[in-house]
């Protein structure tokens, strides 16, 4: 039983979520935290709970032309290749024992769209079960930062996913 939390960033608010995130999954299980770009072509098999995250662009993923865009803003990029859309749209069939969720980091409570939802979306179709509805952590400009108390609830909500996913699995054990 292991974890993987793969994340796409650009300006490191969502790296810092992702790694809040896989601080509370550790609490139940290994944990690997993959930047997208370094993410390989397949989820290895002993991979339980798999979770997605990235920042909104355009109302969704990322594109190639929206991670050049925001390029500019910032001397900092952490996902300079390709982002978790392409990743996802390269991954193979998964089987229904991987579970899996998104999050995402946008503006605000008034965005309309979410890279959460498009990437929940293509984790469905990849065949995952998904445990938990898409999670949006804020950041306060395009370049943030993160508002005070983001990463504690990013930590509480990644310590719940892996509580219940391991207790999951070991009643599906003794079972």
């Amino acid at each position: 039983m292991r974890a993987l939390v793969v994340y796409e960033s650009m300006f490191g608010n969502t790296e810092a979520i992702a790694r809040a995130i896989g601080e509370g999954i550790v609490a139940s299980m290994p944990t690997d935290l993959v930047e997208v770009g370094a993410a390989a072509d397949t989820v290895p098999a002993d991979v339980t709970l798999l979770v997605v995250g990235g920042p909104t662009h355009a109302f969704s993923m990322s594109w190639p032309s929206t991670r050049w865009d925001f390029a500019g803003q910032s001397p900092r990029i952490v996902s300079r290749g390709r982002g978790i859309r392409e990743w996802l749209g390269g991954l193979p069939r998964l089987t229904a024992t991987t579970e899996a969720t998104t999050f995402d980091t946008r503006l605000g409570s008034r965005v309309t769209g979410s890279a959460a939802r498009a990437a929940s979306r293509r984790l469905d179709r990849l065949g995952c079960s998904l445990v938990a509805a898409p999670t949006h952590f804020r950041v306060s400009g395009v370049i943030g930062p993160l508002p005070d108390g983001e990463l504690d609830r990013a930590q509480k909500w990644g310590k719940g996913l892996g509580a219940e996913v391991a207790a999951r699995r070991s009643a599906g054990r003794t079972s």
